[in-house]
């Protein structure tokens, strides 16, 4: 059901029973600072000006609209999923479709993984410095705990980024969007750096609604690149890094930087080798 009062996208403290944890910080977003340092931007989205209320536990992104409770609990609930390589978009791609869900009137919340500390806990930041508050969390099961069931309730719209890491994205979405009817916007790795499943995005691909696979461009040729490579040694799935671990790549320059890495970390093994030897 459409608003009764056409939201004016300013996001106040709630009136709802806050649940006890940290106060309110607020954060003030405009066209001029929101998306002014994304590069190459996806859509060129009107921004207005808007105030969001941040609590750690009862985080929701609060438009001035006037739903019938009717409405909100028969309505059917959406899954979108978008994914690609490192450096492709992801997050700024994420935050314009929340960006267009507020301006529209509807109630957001962000979740993240603490296991993402690169730009801190209480915010998605994309690689261009544009952010949003969110709440950090170590697996899906617990928000709507953290976030309090009466904001949950109130919610329209779940945005959830680096979902790679959340090993319970999968019933989270079908929970939410089949049950809650809600709309899950999701974006995270569909492949490691191996080009193999990363984490359970691709697993929730039969549930979405729309599937948006973004591409990068690739460091070495600048043609587009699908795949991220490791430029470390290290060979553990999950490693939390940025331009200084990770480059985009295209098919090509893939194949031949695995074979460089892989080189690479023999002749590094062989000199372990003899140095332990050595000794």
């Amino acid at each position: 059901m459409k608003s009764l009062i056409t939201p004016t996208v300013l996001f106040s403290p709630m009136s709802i029973k806050a649940t006890p944890l940290a106060s309110n910080l607020f954060f003030l977003a405009s066209k001029s600072n929101l998306f002014s340092k994304t590069q190459n931007p996806i859509s060129s989205l009107p921004l207005k000006r808007i105030m969001i209320s941040l609590k750690p536990s009862n985080l929701l992104i609060q438009t001035r609209c006037v739903h019938s409770k009717s409405a909100l609990s028969t309505s059917s609930g959406e899954i979108h999923v978008i994914v690609g390589p490192m450096f492709a978009g992801k997050t700024t791609t994420l935050l314009h479709r929340v960006q267009a869900e507020i301006n529209d009137g509807r109630n957001v919340a962000i979740i993240k993984s603490n296991k993402d500390n690169r730009y801190g806990l209480d915010s998605v930041v994309t690689h261009d410095g544009v952010k949003l508050p969110c709440c950090a969390l170590p697996n899906l099961s617990s928000f709507r705990q953290k976030f309090g069931q009466d904001a949950y309730d109130q919610l329209d719209v779940i945005g959830i980024d680096e979902a790679q890491f959340f090993e319970d994205l999968y019933d989270f979405c079908h929970e939410v969007a089949d049950h809650d009817g809600k709309t899950v916007i999701v974006a995270g790795l569909d492949g490691d750096y191996l080009r193999r499943c990363f984490g359970s995005v691709l697993d929730i691909i039969p549930l979405a609604d729309s599937v948006t696979k973004l591409s990068a461009r690739c460091e070495i040729c600048g043609n587009r690149a699908f795949f991220t490579l490791r430029k470390t040694q290290e060979t553990q799935t999950e490693l939390i890094g940025g331009a200084d671990v990770y480059m985009p790549v295209c098919r090509q320059h893939y194949v031949s930087g695995q074979v460089a890495v892989e080189a690479a970390r023999m002749v590094l093994g062989s000199q372990k080798v003899q140095c332990s030897s050595c000794v």
